[in-house]
């Protein structure tokens, strides 16, 4: 199990990349951004990009409204 750090709390993974965290929150529906360790990422790359000991991600939704 791998230590990250999500949206401030931190959590225990067997997930292998940042987007498998990612769906496992419910966190990829909509419109979203991520960071990770204070960096924003493409969507395209979060498959790729690998998790790591200590990681901190931050999940923005987008809202809409008027």
């Amino acid at each position: 199990m791998t230590t990250i750090n999500v949206n401030g709390k931190t959590l225990q993974t067997t997930h292998q990349t940042v987007q498998l965290v990612v769906n496992e929150l419910g966190l990829s529906h909509g419109r979203y951004a991520v960071e990770v360790n204070g960096d924003l990422v493409p969507k395209s790359e979060l498959p790729r990009l690998r998790i790591a000991e200590g990681m901190t991600i931050e999940v923005v939704q987008a809202v809409g409204g008027g």
